[in-house]
């Protein structure tokens, strides 16, 4: 199983970002997933969710980034995206992918955003 993310980096506030996290080793398809980031010193807090089109496919967002980021994904690609726009500061974390399911629960390396002027 591997979740390999990309697409970090340094920003300046109000500018945009996307992540993406590509999937292997399990049925990415019928997988939710998540994007969690952590900041220095802070708890790991989780961001976005989508879940699987087969249990609905709905998303669902931290309150402090609903507006400005949207997660979506493509199982064609078996790769799930983090859009992110309007960057503040705050959202300077590292950001990692998770996939998760009934009985298993994945996680990525994670990727650097820095939102700094």
């Amino acid at each position: 199983v591997q979740l390999v993310e990309s697409g970090g980096g340094l920003v300046q506030p109000g500018g945009s970002l996307r992540l993406s996290c590509a999937a292997s080793g399990f049925t990415f398809g019928s997988s939710h997933m998540s994007w969690f980031r952590q900041a220095p010193g802070k708890e790991r807090e989780l961001v976005a969710t989508i879940i699987s089109a087969g249990a609905g496919g709905t998303t669902t967002y931290k309150d402090s980034v609903k507006g400005r980021f949207t997660i979506f994904r493509d199982n064609a690609k078996n790769t799930v995206y983090l859009q992110m726009n309007n960057l503040k500061p705050e959202d300077t974390a590292v950001y990692s992918c998770n996939a998760w399911g009934a009985d298993y629960d994945y996680w990525g390396q994670g990727t650097q955003v820095t939102v700094s002027s």
